[in-house]
Order: C-alpha cells, then sequence, then structure tokens
C-alpha cells in the first residue's frame, strides 16, 4: 500500500455497504420517499401489510404491546436498515415503527420489489441480507437479555449506538440518545433507575461524560472502555467493586 493511501478502517466496510444499496434501491425501483418527525409512525401493528420501508436518515423504534398492555420497544433501526419485515409471513405488521427525530423512509411496495428482483436479482440478494441481520440482531439481544448483568447490558447499549453510527459514518466519540432512560430500560429489561445508576457508574469511571446542554449528549472518550466495562461487570468480583 503506497505511504499517501488512506488506510481502510472497519466502520468504512458497511458505510460503503449501506450506500450501495441505498443507491441501488433509488436506480432500480420507484420509491415512494417520506418525511418523518419525532413520534411518527411509518407502520402499524396489526395494518396489512403492503410495503416494505428502508430507511435513509433518522432514527427508529419498533414498539410492540406486551401481555400486560404495556408498551415494549422491541428493535432499533438506523440509517439503511429495513421496517415492516416481521409483516412477510403473516400479512400484517407485527410492530410500530416508530421515528425518534426527524428522517426519512423509501416506501417499497412488497410487490414491486419482487417483480423488479427478477429483472435486477441483487434487490432479492438485499432484501435477503436484511432479513439475516434482523435475525442475527434478535439473537444478539436476546443473549444479552438472558446472560448479562444490568451494567454490562447498558454498556454494551451504548457501544451498539457508537458502532450502529460509527458503522454510517458519524461521530461515535460524541452521541445523542434518541431514548428516555425509560424508554432504555424497556428495551433492555430492567428500570429507569438501574439504567441511571449504571450510566452513572461508567461517568465516575471516566468511560462516559455528559455534556453539559443535556444528558442525553454523551461523550465516548474510548469507545474500546465500554468493551472493558462489560468486562469487568461480568466479573462477579469486578462488578462488586464498581458499585
Amino acid at each position: 500500500m503506497h505511504a499517501d493511501t488512506p488506510r481502510r478502517t472497519a466502520a468504512d466496510q458497511p458505510a460503503q455497504r449501506i450506500a450501495t444499496m441505498l443507491q441501488l434501491l433509488q436506480d432500480a425501483l420507484p420509491l415512494q420517499k417520506r418525511l418523518v418527525h419525532a413520534g411518527d409512525v411509518v407502520c402499524q401493528v396489526g395494518q396489512p401489510f403492503q410495503c416494505l420501508y428502508v430507511v435513509n436518515a433518522g432514527f427508529f423504534k419498533m414498539v410492540n404491546l406486551s401481555d400486560e398492555g404495556r408498551e415494549q420497544v422491541v428493535g432499533l433501526h438506523f440509517r439503511g436498515d429495513w421496517l415492516g419485515l416481521d409483516g412477510i409471513a403473516t400479512g400484517r405488521y407485527g410492530c410500530d415503527a416508530v421515528a425518534m427525530d426527524t428522517g426519512e423512509v423509501w416506501a417499497i411496495p412488497y410487490d414491486t420489489l419482487i417483480e423488479a428482483s427478477i429483472r435486477t436479482p441483487a434487490l432479492l440478494g438485499a432484501l435477503h441480507q436484511a432479513m439475516s441481520r434482523e435475525l442475527a440482531r434478535d439473537h444478539d439481544s436476546m443473549a444479552s437479555l438472558c446472560t448479562l448483568p444490568a451494567d454490562a447490558r447498558v454498556a454494551g447499549f451504548l457501544r451498539y449506538w457508537a458502532d450502529a453510527v460509527s458503522q454510517r459514518g458519524l461521530r461515535a466519540d460524541e452521541i445523542t440518545l434518541r431514548m428516555t432512560r425509560a424508554e432504555i430500560g424497556n428495551y433492555l429489561g430492567m428500570t429507569l433507575e438501574t439504567v441511571s445508576r449504571a450510566l452513572s457508574r461508567m461517568a465516575r469511571g471516566d468511560v462516559i461524560r455528559f455534556k453539559e446542554k443535556g444528558r442525553r449528549d454523551i461523550q465516548i472518550p474510548k469507545v474500546e472502555a465500554l468493551t472493558t466495562f462489560m468486562q469487568q461487570a461480568r466479573t462477579p468480583s469486578a462488578a462488586l467493586a464498581l458499585h
């Protein structure tokens, strides 16, 4: 490699994959582009399935109702992610897809996507990759909820968010959480107080820093420190020391 050639980082690869996939969709399909704002519902549980949605900008949460009738955050999505995949099997959407800030989604009628895939097989490959990533994400999320202690879960959540924005070409050392402490707890299966205590312990250890303008704005001096914190939290003796 020439000395002046920039070294390709791990974050460049998913960013390029996402950009390539979005360009493929624009070139091959008649997209219906929709601007959304925080709180807007893209698709709603129980509605007949007609379209898949691809995130071009913004942050989205997938929300379902628990057996007790309470809202449960079951997924998070960023630029390049697909929404509404759960509707393919049953013919109805299984969750609400809700915008967490201003963003843009592209609506793709499912029948149109399948027909276009005959002419452009790469479209079907993009759909299958999206399904595969969704399955892997669900598996990792379930494994985290079942095996990790609370502090490790919160640190893992921050690491996941930082990695996700980094893979999309955004800064990972300063992130703005688009979720309240209560929503994070809801997603991770813990109380608001437990989330707050875990964040405070990370701040005391300088793993994270809160910016003055709001506690949703978090500085992460070293993203790797989140992984170290997770590993320490998983060790009983270290976990006691953190408390």
